[in-house]
């Protein structure tokens, strides 16, 4: 197969190599105008769906015969020190491949990497993040930083006012979680890299324009982010000016004792140019037609919602650790930008490998819960469709799906990761599933 020969030729190059570093940690640190590799990384998720029962089938339900597929993302990360409170970041990505179902069918899709392919766009490198960042010193404490994607290598400040401007990705600095942030090194499934319904302002690769101000301190920090939306759902181009559509963000993170408990309260609102659920039913029902949401849209419709976000760690210096999210919109607007769902509950735990030799490993088992506001539910039980969902029909019930990994720490540069996910009602659908995915995940970072 040639999927199963791309993975034979990526792990005999990686294995092959001594993973010696280009660059130090500290190279070029206090130097100004000189740009610094940060990182780079490959990610190969290889996913198969097993085939389920289903009563039936819509255009963007889950495939019940089943399927195979393999993603590919490729990224060089780099930064550079124009004055010493003034830095650059320039990344640069290509995903290749695609997602079991054409990513659709779930509100908790299981390949959190597939975002980065787009809807319809060509499979070319592109830029994700190119911004500045500039930091007002508030006194206090440093910290010593290593060289890392999107972090020049160097002392930061306990007590500082950030802020960011150009294009950004909004997860980068909410809604982060030590043991569920990343799917290319933990979990893959949707619900636990990101607290699913917070629709937050993003293209169709995870990306958009925007600003973002972070005061810290060290037991708490505040975060504001004012961001451009999409011109429509789940699409590239993205609305301007700002006053006809908006993301607005606030987060308060707090770390009040020395366990490294970490409670993140994060509220959203979104301006666009969204649909009703309610009105696209009301039409329907006149017109004696199947409801359309995109047909209701109108610029200054609003979204918003609240997500509440904790880590705790428990044991081996935070290897080990428990984490939680739960997380509401209001769900009678259009679902517009990240995935179709309005009520989320997950939580799950990270173990250090430490106890049975294998200090490096780590081994991670989640479950979650997500739901639907009345309105959009009803929507979908009169057939329409939106643009993760539609199964032609619905006979409503909480999707529920848990997942569990272990990743391999195989020498320095890479990471081998076989992943399980069981999935009840996928697409809050009782007529279809349960559904079975199995992956395999290589990850490869400099």
């Amino acid at each position: 197969m040639r999927t199963a020969s791309t993975y034979l030729s990526f792990m005999i190059m990686v294995l092959s190599c001594t993973c010696v570093h280009a660059l130090a940690d500290d190279a070029g640190n206090g130097q100004f105008w000189i740009p610094q590799l940060l990182g780079a990384q490959y990610t190969g998720i290889g996913q198969h769906l097993y085939p389920f029962p289903a009563k039936y089938s819509g255009p963007l339900g889950l495939t019940p015969d089943g399927d195979t597929q393999i993603s590919h993302t490729f990224g060089v990360y780099s930064g550079m020190q124009i004055t010493p409170r003034l830095q650059a970041y320039l990344d640069v990505e290509m995903f290749k491949g695609g997602g079991i179902g054409g990513a659709t069918g779930l509100g908790g899709i299981t390949n959190g990497d597939v975002v980065r392919a787009g809807s319809g766009l060509p499979k070319d490198p592109y830029i994700a993040r190119a911004y500045l960042q500039y930091t007002l010193p508030l006194g206090g404490d440093t910290a010593h930083v290593d060289r890392g994607m999107d972090q020049l290598p160097g002392e930061i400040l306990m007590r500082a006012l950030t802020v960011k401007l150009g294009k950004l990705s909004l997860a980068d600095d909410f809604d982060q979680n030590r043991y569920a942030d990343s799917t290319r090194t933990q979990f893959e499934n949707w619900d636990f890299i990101n607290d699913v319904a917070w629709d937050y302002a993003a293209d169709t690769r995870g990306y958009t324009d925007g600003l973002m101000l972070d005061y810290a301190q060290p037991t708490w920090a505040l975060k504001f982010g004012l961001y451009r939306m999409p011109e429509r759902a789940n699409q590239e181009a993205l609305e301007w000016p700002l006053t006809l559509a908006h993301g607005e963000n606030l987060e308060l993170d707090l770390m009040p004792n020395q366990s490294g408990t970490v409670l993140r309260l994060l509220a959203y609102r979104n301006v666009a140019r969204m649909g009703i659920y309610s009105d696209a039913i009301a039409i329907a029902r006149t017109d004696g037609t199947q409801p359309n949401i995109v047909a209701d849209d109108a610029a200054g419709r609003v979204k918003h919602g609240f997500a509440l976000n904790v880590e705790q760690p428990v044991a081996d210096q935070g290897g080990t650790g428990l984490f939680g999210r739960l997380g509401w919109n209001d769900g009678h607007t259009e679902s517009f930008v990240y995935t179709e769902v309005d009520r989320t509950v997950s939580i799950g735990m990270q173990f250090a490998g430490a106890h049975w030799g294998r200090a490096d490993d780590r081994l991670g088992i989640a479950v979650a819960y997500n739901g639907l506001a009345s309105a959009h539910r009803q929507y979908l039980e009169a057939g329409g469709c939106g643009f993760e969902l539609c199964d032609g029909a619905l006979n409503y019930g909480y999707e529920q799906i848990m997942e569990t990994y272990y990743r391999i720490q195989a020498g320095k540069c890479l990471q081998i990761s076989p992943d399980v996910q069981f999935i009840r009602n996928p697409g809050y659908n009782r007529d279809r599933g349960p559904a079975r995915v199995i992956s395999l995940r290589l990850h490869w970072s400099l």
